[in-house]
């Protein structure tokens, strides 16, 4: 963002006096957010703004309640420093992920702590009962934070599927039963208000990468994660990429289908890549090689690591499935960094047969890791992206 600084002479800066304040207001919040305890000398010096421009800003901060003195520098010359943090208790952001078996929730405030976090198995047999499961987990999260629901300054829910924008739909939500109707997206905004956000579950996993894990250190990544379903979120140039329709990363329906668990019924359902690679066609591979006691991908990969020969041709197989759509991927976008997530993505030892697989495959090798977060990695998104517009509308209400 361009600093504005104060006090400056002509007739085009003194027209937009407003403007001006609302600017430098902003840009000594983002710095606040993210460098916090700071002083007025340290922001003067990072911004470029005067040190009365800059008292000023502050002052105002903190009269919306945005920024408190937290504490005093001290053993440095000259007199004791102020420092400014933000104030934690200003807003708070509502995370939530949406699965088949589990509903995930967790409430941060605006610096960034998660006060409560919570993991439930879902009962709900249709869209609506799933959507009151989540207003019922997100009364118990705002109690166990302290708050009420109320307080709550930006919902962002992490869910199967993508949002159009131009239909204004929840499309391609897969295997969750009803959630791509009209009356589910109406439902939601109705329960959870009009700072409700909608983020796709592994592009919101892939935001968590990008804040907590491994994309931290580079500027360009894909997050492939294969499991229940198989997709990606792509980070390009710092940002997450939806494209035009919401689908980018939809790799799901990737026309690979020669994997012997693919199924064409399945395929139609979810695309070609999905149904010939994510747990249940590992599953229906495993059953037709023979592989027994192969009731999930778990226990495939388990079995393959005890030496069973059929199960660890079903794994290869799986490894040169993902090895060759993680290609695509590099040929078209050529990224820093591709993390494997997911139950599969994260098994023990596919990392490496991927790669192995990759080495011959692909023209250029970028680094190849998995993922460290967990089971919370969709929530944890779903904060970063949440503390992220929430930041965005405080400062703009500040400002104004």
């Amino acid at each position: 963002m361009t600093v504005i600084a104060g006090g400056a002479a002509g007739g085009a800066a003194a027209a937009r006096p407003q403007l001006i304040r609302e600017i430098n207001e902003q840009v000594l919040l983002d710095h606040i957010r993210r460098s916090g305890p700071i002083s007025r000398t340290e922001l003067a010096g990072l911004t470029g703004l005067s040190k009365p421009t800059v008292s000023a800003a502050l002052s105002s901060l903190e009269r919306t309640g945005l920024v408190h003195v937290t504490g005093q520098r001290t053993g440095v010359p000259g007199p004791a420093a102020s420092l400014y943090e933000v104030r934690p208790e200003a807003g708070f952001v509502l995370g939530l992920d949406v699965g088949r078996e589990y509903l995930r929730g967790g409430i941060a405030d605006l610096a960034g702590t998660v006060r409560s976090r919570l993991s439930v198995r879902t009962k709900a047999g249709d869209a609506m009962a799933r959507i009151q499961e989540l207003v019922d987990l997100t009364g118990t999260l705002a109690a166990e934070a302290g708050i009420e629901v109320t307080q709550l300054t930006q919902t962002v829910l992490g869910s199967p599927g993508v949002y159009d924008p131009r239909l204004d739909a929840l499309t391609l939500t897969g295997r969750l039963s009803g959630w791509d109707s009209p009356a589910t997206l109406a439902a939601l905004r109705e329960r959870f208000g009009p700072t409700l956000m909608i983020e796709n579950d592994v592009d919101a996993a892939a935001i968590a990468e990008r804040a907590h894990g491994h994309g931290r250190d580079v500027d360009s990544f894909a997050f492939v994660s294969v499991g229940t379903g198989i997709g990606m979120g792509l980070v390009l140039d710092g940002k997450l990429r939806h494209g035009s329709h919401g689908v980018a990363g939809e790799i799901g329906y990737l026309p690979f289908t020669e994997g012997s668990g693919s199924d064409p019924r399945d395929a139609r359902k979810r695309g070609g890549f999905d149904a010939s690679a994510s747990a249940a066609a590992v599953v229906r591979a495993a059953r037709r090689a023979g592989v027994r006691g192969a009731s999930t991908a778990e226990k495939v990969f388990a079995a393959a690591v005890r030496g069973d020969p059929l199960a660890a041709a079903v794994v290869a197989e799986e490894a040169l499935l993902v090895a060759k759509a993680v290609c695509t991927v590099i040929t078209v976008v050529d990224p820093d960094l591709v993390v494997l997530g997911g139950g599969i993505g994260q098994a023990p030892g596919f990392l490496e047969a991927v790669t192995k697989q990759l080495r011959q495959l692909a023209p250029v090798m970028p680094e190849v890791k998995a993922s460290v977060l967990g089971t919370e990695t969709v929530v944890a998104g779903c904060l970063a992206a949440g503390l992220d517009r929430a930041w965005q509308t405080l400062a703009g209400n500040s400002a104004g």
